[in-house]
């Protein structure tokens, strides 16, 4: 029974919903459409099914309710990857010193890890297993293997009982999940606190609804419709590219079947030969922050602390999803546009809710700034922007490549 009021969520609040008791979740549901209007069709998301040569494109379906009735749904956009895009979305706030959430941002504690004679930094916000990230647990610090640091080993160590190490070195981690699923023992295992997804609700229920139809592919030279050359003319052309393309298009220029087109030369014909785009009915994003969740960790502390602790990491997930929301771009052929406000409502517990006003990105920074202040007034808040460098192991990149295993 939501009481209609659309206020502000303030610090207030997140404590209250830190604290044993508090309100279980905190959700926002806003509803979508095609950006050109009801009458056009999205591209769902992608997934491959099958393996190799065999493996095809396909949709994500799922059955969902609406109006009161089971009905048949596409995923836009899965709960991964509207983690990732939050992350994305705070780690652009975290390098962009002109961007209006920089400041509170810059002080997020975060590892990064560089491979020599490459200039990208990836940070726990890129990696896709955060601290628990392959090529972190293979590089090095100073040094020594990341294995042998004391620092990470006191992370990997963490328990909801304490949740410092971890909190103090990847916060991100504890906010968005960590599972150490390599580890023989003694396992981080951590769940989201914030969940995500863009399912559209198929306005064709019937049998044929998850066939989608096909849509025409072609590519038209402007050189010439048709360009003929023998293999070595080709594998002139492939040689003189080799450095800046795949071993596996190399393979496939140079091969038997190596043909112009393989490389972007003359003409490809109109084909049918990829699925197609979708009309949805209704098309929904739906967000749930669970204070349940951040109430089963501690920080080695005060319950005060804790709960000031918490509150930090919510507004945390707050700020991505804020940041997240306001670049409303998932893909090509997928253009969408918000048709009204997002509800958000806090749990009241007992059925009853609090409807809140949207939380905006400026409302997220402040509410952020708002934790710090708090935590460090109640506990030992130590987050002033540290890096914890990571050497990546040279081996690992010398022997990387652009291509998808499954495809060779």
């Amino acid at each position: 029974m939501p009481d209609h009021r659309s206020i502000q969520l303030t610090l207030e609040d997140l404590k209250a919903a830190c604290s044993p008791g508090g309100a279980s979740v905190l959700t926002s549901v806003c509803h979508l459409a095609p950006a050109v209007g009801p009458h056009g069709t999205v591209a769902p998301a992608k997934y491959s099914e099958g393996r190799g040569r065999d493996a095809k494109a396909v949709y994500a379906y799922t059955r969902m309710v609406t109006d009161g009735q089971l009905a048949t749904a596409v995923f836009l956009s899965s709960k991964q990857d509207q983690a990732h895009r939050r992350q994305t979305a705070l780690a652009s706030a975290m390098d962009d010193d002109t961007h209006p959430a920089h400041e509170v941002m810059r002080r997020v504690p975060r590892i990064v890890l560089r491979y020599a004679g490459s200039e990208v930094g990836y940070t726990d916000l890129d990696l896709p297993h955060r601290f628990t990230d392959g090529h972190l647990r293979a590089g090095t610090h100073r040094g020594a293997p990341m294995t042998e640091n004391d620092a990470y080993r006191a992370a990997r160590n963490a328990t909801p009982r304490d949740m410092t190490p971890l909190f103090n070195l990847s916060p991100i981690s504890v906010a968005h999940g960590a599972w150490d699923s390599t580890r023989k023992s003694n396992q981080v295992r951590l769940s989201s606190a914030m969940v995500s997804e863009i399912v559209g609700v198929l306005a064709d229920q019937g049998p044929d609804a998850m066939k989608p139809l096909p849509r025409g592919a072609a590519r038209v030279d402007p050189v010439a419709a048709s360009i003929q050359l023998g293999k070595a003319d080709l594998k002139k052309i492939a040689d003189r590219q080799k450095d800046e393309i795949s071993a596996k298009l190399y393979k496939s220029v140079t091969g038997a079947n190596g043909r112009p087109s393989h490389i972007g030369l003359g003409n490809i014909p109109p084909s049918l030969n990829t699925i197609g785009t979708v009309a949805c009915s209704e098309i929904i994003r739906s967000t749930v922050l669970s204070f349940a969740m951040l109430r089963q960790l501690r920080f080695g502390g005060s319950a005060e602390q804790d709960v000031a602790f918490r509150a930090v990491l919510a507004a945390l997930t707050l700020l991505g999803m804020a940041l997240s929301d306001d670049e409303l771009h998932l893909r090509a052929n997928c253009h969408l546009v918000e048709c009204d406000e997002p509800q958000v409502k806090l749990d009241g517990r007992y059925g009853r809710s609090t409807q809140l006003a949207p939380i905006t990105a400026d409302l997220a920074v402040d509410l952020l700034a708002q934790a710090y202040t708090h935590a460090a007034e109640v506990g030992d808040f130590v987050w002033d922007g540290q890096v914890f460098e990571v050497d990546g192991d040279p081996m690992i990149l010398a022997n990387s490549s652009a291509d998808d295993p499954e495809d060779s």
